[in-house]
């Protein structure tokens, strides 16, 4: 038998080969974009004791020593003190854990050396910068749904406006965590990461009202917090169960709204530079 009869009988038993086409993926990769972003969610909710069972234990362990040492008594906008520090205590939870999901994401990627697995598939700046923000809004609504949850066990949770608390859950995570991404494509270890944490993001949550109103502060802290925008997220937030604002609530919506939008597009326009990302 010669060799083209063989390849010829060969042929008719095995099925022609052909190679797969190429994915079409249009101008925006969603499929890309929403494997990236269940990504970042798996890679938190592995490890779901750690990024959010953490830090609702911290946030009521704030919430138990902070009552046991002023009492539930008092009166702080017309409520008792535990009822006042709850909301303050959930968005400053859900906004660090917004910033702490993605700076630690790009961050240890980079130091690993695996963030060109990220830079090399079909993404655009734009879709990064999608995914990842979506990945840490996601785990700061997660910790928060449960860190309120079980603090409403030891207080009482009044909502006066739904729609101002998702608004400013939402534009607090969104806003630390691009805040997040900037902050990890800039470090280059983890000692930077640390500098921001702890002279940056900490002092700004925690110098908000997140504990007090501002109207207990001297007047040169009042100024300063006014320009403050977690001030207005933090106090925004708090309206929105109790119905009681140290500021306006409505200078409150627009400030997130141009902070959330300004650091969106500054993130992006990051990313697309390929600053400290590229060689």
């Amino acid at each position: 038998m010669s060799d083209r009869t063989a390849s010829n009988d060969l042929g008719r038993v095995l099925p022609a080969f052909t190679a797969p086409l190429p994915r079409k993926m249009g101008s925006v990769n969603w499929r890309g974009m929403w494997e990236l972003y269940l990504k970042e969610v798996r890679r938190f909710w592995k490890v779901v004791f750690q990024t959010v069972a953490a830090p609702v234990i911290t946030s009521l362990m704030f919430l138990l020593v902070m009552v046991f040492a002023f009492g539930t008594g008092g009166n702080v906008h017309g409520y008792p003190f535990g009822d006042f520090l709850v909301p303050g205590l959930v968005i400053m939870t859900m906004i660090q854990n917004a910033f702490a999901n993605t700076s630690s994401s790009i961050l240890v990627s980079k130091v690993q050396g695996n963030i060109v697995d990220i830079l090399m598939p079909p993404l655009s700046a734009l879709e990064l910068t999608i995914a990842w923000t979506l990945g840490g809004i996601t785990r700061g609504l997660a910790v928060g749904v449960i860190c309120a949850a079980v603090m409403a066990i030891f207080a009482d949770l009044h909502v006066y406006n739904a729609g101002l608390i998702v608004f400013h859950a939402v534009a607090g995570c969104l806003l630390m965590s691009v805040i997040g991404i900037v902050a990890a494509v800039w470090a280059e270890k983890f000692d930077h990461m640390a500098l921001v944490t702890n002279f940056i993001v900490t002092p700004l949550t925690f110098l908000s009202g997140t504990f007090y109103t501002i109207d207990r502060l001297p007047g040169w802290a009042q100024f300063i917090a006014h320009y403050n925008p977690f001030f207005y997220n933090i106090d925004g937030f708090r309206y929105g169960f109790l119905g009681q604002p140290a500021g306006n609530h409505v200078t409150g919506v627009i400030v997130m709204t141009v902070f959330s939008l300004v650091g969106l597009l500054a993130t992006y326009a990051i990313i697309r530079s390929g600053y400290k990302l590229k060689a």
